[in-house]
């Protein structure tokens, strides 16, 4: 990873630091950077052939089915809005109030929003119970999606995405998983999960050249209107405004210059984590996380969020709160005096985070705790030392 000496980082779950991987591929590429698409010259065909490897090691790191799409986006944000822009006519969403906001806030009204669910069971109960009301009322034939994340970015309790999916199935439905934050801490085969689409960022995953990937099933994607109208999302323009042929395959979605760096840098990144033992990067990682939360438990004031059972499967993430204390004075303190960095607020899902909150004061019985709360992530740059120094900071500073 790349970084800066003395600082500690504690916020992968925003903003990731950048692989050497993804660095140096960008670097290799740019004295050949050209046009996508749209050129015969040796630069822009390196580069056409540079964005469509990236497509397919991608993909392949996705666990993409033949006949899936791979689309480019910004980030997860945009890939699920364009996911919401394709759905077909009088499709149904089904999702929860415990979602991230971007896939939380892109879905039509109408949306069913469950309620948090307080375990993994009880998720799939209230899909399996939605979907069965749903197809009473729709009289069994609308177009319905489900769409859950993978890993909270509050919590980083992963969900169950493979049961999800099968109840998803088993009532005719699609399933789309935002995979923003499970994607950089497991392995991530839409196959094997039968997930109908994944959205990723390249941010989150140590390519952070303003890239995402929304990966799936092709047929609702040709359907829809291009996400953007412009250029590379048409076969043909007429001399009429309205008589356009648009492109089939990711091309419909992708109008404009694509980010062919931001593609590169993500694709490395997919190669290299696939070369790398991922089961020895998670025992690692989930062995500094129950230094974590083992240590914040330990100090008396200080307070985990969580939705499910304190033992529930989870990421390389923790949200907490120290009870009588501002929890953005704790972050400014803590990379001012100590050079640590990490996250304080409602973390882009306020529905949960305030829900979390509320519980933790119940369980804790603190009256005092405050209304927003810290959260230190880690990932594959990540120390034992690190982690001890924000445990030693956050008893000094309590």
């Amino acid at each position: 990873m790349l970084g800066v000496p003395g600082q500690v980082n504690l916020d992968y779950a925003a903003t990731a630091p950048c692989a050497r991987a993804a660095a140096d591929a960008v670097a290799e590429l740019l004295p050949w950077y050209g046009s996508v698409h749209r050129g015969a010259g040796a630069l822009s065909r390196r580069s056409t052939l540079a964005y469509e490897r990236a497509r397919q090691d991608v993909g392949d790191f996705l666990g993409v089915r033949a006949g899936d799409h791979v689309v480019f986006t910004r980030n997860t944000t945009d890939a699920l809005n364009l996911l919401a822009r394709a759905l077909p006519p009088g499709a149904r969403v089904v999702t929860f109030a415990a979602e991230h906001h971007a896939n939380l806030l892109p879905w039509p009204a109408g949306t069913v929003r469950l309620p948090v669910p307080g375990s993994a069971g009880d998720a799939v109960r209230a899909v399996d119970a939605a979907l069965r009301e749903l197809r009473r009322g729709s009289g069994g034939g609308a177009p319905i999606l489900v769409t859950v994340t993978g890993a909270s970015n509050v919590t980083g309790e992963c969900w169950p995405v493979a049961e999800l999916a099968r109840v998803a199935h088993r009532h005719g439905a699609r399933i789309a998983l935002d995979a923003a934050q499970l994607a950089p801490h497991a392995e991530l085969d839409i196959t094997a999960l039968a997930v109908d689409y994944v959205a990723v960022s390249g941010h989150k995953l140590y390519a952070p050249f303003g890239i995402g990937v929304l990966a799936g099933r092709a047929d609702w994607l040709d359907a829809a209107p291009p996400y953007l109208a412009g250029g590379g999302a048409t076969l043909g323009v007429g001399a009429a405004t309205h008589d356009v042929r648009w492109a089939d395959g990711p091309g419909r979605h992708e109008a404009g210059t694509p980010n062919l760096l931001g593609a590169v840098a993500l694709a490395a990144v997919c190669a290299a984590l696939s070369e790398a033992d991922r089961d020895a990067l998670y025992a690692h990682e989930q062995a500094l996380l129950t230094r974590l939360r083992s240590g914040l438990a330990a100090l008396p004031d200080v307070v985990e969020l969580r939705t499910f059972d304190a033992d529930a499967p989870r990421v390389g993430i923790v949200s907490f709160v120290v009870a009588g204390r501002d929890s953005a004075t704790v972050a400014a303190d803590l990379a001012q005096h100590w050079q640590i960095g990490l996250r304080d607020g409602l973390f882009c899902a306020h529905p949960l985070a305030r829900r979390l909150l509320a519980e933790a004061a119940t369980r804790s019985g603190r009256r005092d705790l405050p209304p927003t709360a810290l959260r230190a992530s880690i990932g594959l740059g990540s120390t034992a030392a690190q982690v001890d120094r924000l445990l030693t900071a956050l008893s000094a500073i309590r």
